[in-house]
């Protein structure tokens, strides 16, 4: 059983950045390939940035390549999956959710998981 706790949402004017934190419980956070997605009201959860257990290999949707990264910490002490978001925009506001996947990377691109988070709120003013 893995938990996925999300923090750092909130409100930022467009133009802003935030860091996501996505801390797991367990000691089998490395053998995960992680993620994070994003569900706007009315909007189905789509993928935003997806990164392999050792951290090497990330993939990042095409609606903000550029603008934001993913990144990992295996040290036990840490377990912690981030998105960097930066130049935020107006159309970023989502819940964003960490997620976490046993398979392949390429298929958790594909919404596929074992675990999910709660959720943190992500706000960008025009």
């Amino acid at each position: 059983q893995v938990q996925l706790v999300e923090s750092g949402g909130g409100l930022v004017q467009a133009g802003g950045s935030l860091r996501l934190s996505c801390a797991a419980s367990g000691r089998t956070f490395s053998t995960y390939v992680m993620g994070w997605f994003r569900q706007a009201p009315g909007q189905e959860r789509e993928f935003v940035a997806g990164v392999s257990r050792s951290g090497e290999t990330t993939y990042i949707a095409d609606s903000v390549k550029g603008r934001f990264t993913i990144s990992r910490d295996n040290a036990k002490n840490k377990n912690t999956v981030y998105l960097q978001m930066n130049s935020l925009k107006p159309e970023d506001t989502a819940v964003y959710y960490c997620a976490a996947y046993s398979g392949s990377l390429s298929d958790l691109l594909l919404g596929r998981n074992d675990y999910w988070g709660q959720g943190t709120q992500v706000t960008v003013s025009s």
